[in-house]
């Protein structure tokens, strides 16, 4: 039996893409003003840019090289990842500005601006792991831009009307990314999507790119956690916390998949 293939997107994706793009630049002109730093940066700046650049990793690398896994659709899915992340990080920016950050009818933003708006696209490609390889980048870019909002709407609600943490509520990401994710492959599903695709299968060097994703979010992991804390006492116990949750369940990983194996033998990637 052939192969079937998705209709050509020559249409439908630049249009989409160029006409999103021209509304975040106009927002952006119009509402968005940067926070006046000091001409000359501080001990908190250095320290915020690190963190920011250690969930941009994570973000953009890890993510990107953790969804490889499909056979002739990892390069297309690490330009996804792509798309959705940076996609994601404008639209959570002005989201996150209108509901939280607008003073004189500007929205200022800072480091800590970008930080969580790479938190909230994190979520968006979470729930892209459920339906790699089943959706088109349109419906994926829809998806990314629909789940920021209601991630960022579910930020709004607990904090103001329920009272909860700002800095707890936007760390429940991975929970919202796989229960958004779960749910929309729910609500894909087709009777005649039963049938295995010739493409839903991996090799070795995708597996080699999709355990390098693995690392990049084991190492940066400790940082993503912690980089909405403050408090140096707390930050630290979030890091030390975060470090060592993984260093157990890393090893308890390789001892389950021993025992799992039919031949003994570790599986790195199922």
């Amino acid at each position: 039996m052939a192969p079937q293939y998705a209709p050509s997107l020559r249409t439908s994706l630049p249009v989409l893409a160029i006409l999103l793009e021209t509304v975040f630049v106009l927002l952006f002109a119009f509402f968005v003003s940067y926070d006046v730093v000091s001409s000359r940066p501080n001990e908190l700046f250095y320290y915020t840019y690190a963190d920011f650049q250690d969930v941009h990793v994570m973000v953009f690398l890890g993510f990107g090289f953790l969804a490889t896994f499909l056979v002739r659709y990892g390069f297309s899915s690490s330009g996804f990842n792509l798309l959705i992340a940076v996609m994601a990080v404008q639209w959570a920016t002005l989201l996150n500005g209108f509901f939280f950050s607008v003073k004189n009818e500007k929205i200022h933003i800072n480091l800590k601006s970008l930080i969580t708006a790479n938190l909230c696209a994190a979520s968006a490609l979470i729930s892209m792991g459920c339906v790699l390889g089943k959706t088109n980048p349109v419906q994926l870019l829809l998806m990314g831009l629909i789940e920021v909002t209601g991630f960022v709407l579910n930020q709004w609600i607990i904090h103001y009307f329920l009272g909860g943490d700002q800095v707890n509520i936007i760390m429940q990401l991975c929970l919202f990314g796989a229960c958004f994710g779960v749910t929309l492959s729910w609500s894909l599903y087709r009777p005649g999507l039963e049938t295995r695709h010739e493409k839903e299968r991996s090799t070795l060097v995708l597996n080699l790119f999709c355990m390098m994703g693995t690392l990049f979010l084991w190492m940066f992991w400790p940082s993503f956690n912690s980089v909405l804390t403050e408090d140096t006492t707390k930050k630290m116990n979030a890091v030390f916390s975060t470090y060592f949750s993984l260093a157990a369940s890393t090893v308890t990983t390789f001892g389950c998949s021993v025992l799992t194996s039919k031949k003994g033998k570790i599986n790195v990637v199922l």
